[in-house]
């Protein structure tokens, strides 16, 4: 079982810059690795409150700062990206790191990249799979001959520089059905997004998961990995005090951008349930919830999203998380 943590670089103190912010973001990834983590990932995001647009170089100043966690994508938005450009970014960023690279595609469940970079939202589903067609055929190497509706072809051309290993690729999923048939009949590993409601009914996905895995031929070891919020702390009344007037206000603006209603007080009770969504609380809590977690979708890898609260708590939290949590979860599922 593997534990990481990923990032927005999410701006949310007043004052710190998006230069300030990455920065910061770095000495959460360092601390992450000194705490025994296995992985962390940086997500791509094209807004004001995000601040970083390009994982690849974030990951690669943490690389240059670490010697062993692996370093993600978390995602990487192909559908609006130039799969040659995010092969070789990535290819450099394994290069550099001594194999620690991993990219993690997604379709994108924010879509400012879209018209950034004149494509279309009436193209969305169509984009990702061209692209990840892509994708996949250069990391075959060699020679690639390809061609498709969003890209100029390629003929007989060869990406450099070349990868020293086959660079891993994950799809994200946010729980669409059709997106987990694919990510298992491709046999990529598949990282499921609960952001919200009730894990157990996500279930059914890691169910569907393994029976595409089977139908595509593929290896079923092929690992299964969640992503969720989460927040640890000792003193539960005090992180409720810290963390959830954030974590609302930061999903409460999203749904006014989507027309969704402010999160109720249930709601937030709701995701703080031991099947609820959100991963917070004294460490004992948080380890429970992924043990229950990690036995009910047979998971290979959790990550935790560290976010909505200033650099120091969350510095705190991943602390927590690393050396108090991360024990007692490889304690629990070993039992």
């Amino acid at each position: 079982m593997e534990l990481g943590i990923t990032t927005f670089a999410e701006v949310t103190e007043a004052g710190v810059s998006p230069g300030e912010r990455l920065r910061q973001v770095v000495e959460e990834a360092v601390l992450a690795e000194q705490v025994g983590l296995a992985v962390y990932g940086v997500g791509e995001h094209h807004r004001p409150d995000m601040a970083a647009s390009a994982p690849a170089v974030v990951l690669a100043t943490v690389a240059g700062r670490t010697n062993r966690i692996r370093l993600s994508s978390a995602v990487t938005v192909l559908s609006s990206a130039d799969p040659v450009r995010v092969f070789q970014d990535f290819v450099t960023l394994d290069l550099l790191s001594s194999g620690r690279a991993e990219l993690m595609a997604g379709r994108g469940s924010f879509t400012e990249s879209f018209p950034l970079f004149g494509h279309s939202l009436g193209d969305y589903d169509a984009l990702f799979a061209e692209k990840l067609e892509l994708l996949l055929a250069l990391r075959e190497g060699g020679p690639t001959t390809w061609s498709g509706r969003f890209r100029p072809p390629l003929d007989g051309l060869e990406v450099h520089p070349r990868p020293e290993r086959r660079l891993p690729v994950w799809l994200a999923v946010g729980g669409t059905p059709e997106s987990v048939v694919r990510a298992g009949t491709l046999g990529l590993p598949m990282a499921l997004a609960i952001i919200g409601g009730q894990w157990a009914s996500f279930a059914p996905h890691a169910d569907l998961y393994r029976r595409a895995l089977e139908y595509g031929e593929a290896d079923p070891a092929t690992p299964l990995a969640v992503h969720s919020h989460g927040y640890v702390c000792l003193d539960e009344k005090a992180g409720r005090e810290e963390f959830l007037p954030a974590y609302r206000a930061t999903f409460d603006g999203i749904g006014r951008e989507r027309g969704w209603p402010a999160m109720s007080e249930a709601a937030v009770e709701a995701v703080l349930a031991p099947e609820g969504a959100l991963f917070f609380g004294h460490p004992e809590r948080v380890a429970d919830k992924i043990v229950a977690l990690t036995r009910a979708l047979g998971l290979q890898r959790f990550e935790m999203h560290a976010a909505h609260v200033g650099h120091a708590a969350t510095m705190r939290s991943i602390e927590l998380f690393g050396t108090q949590v991360a024990p007692l979860v490889v304690e629990r599922l070993s039992a």
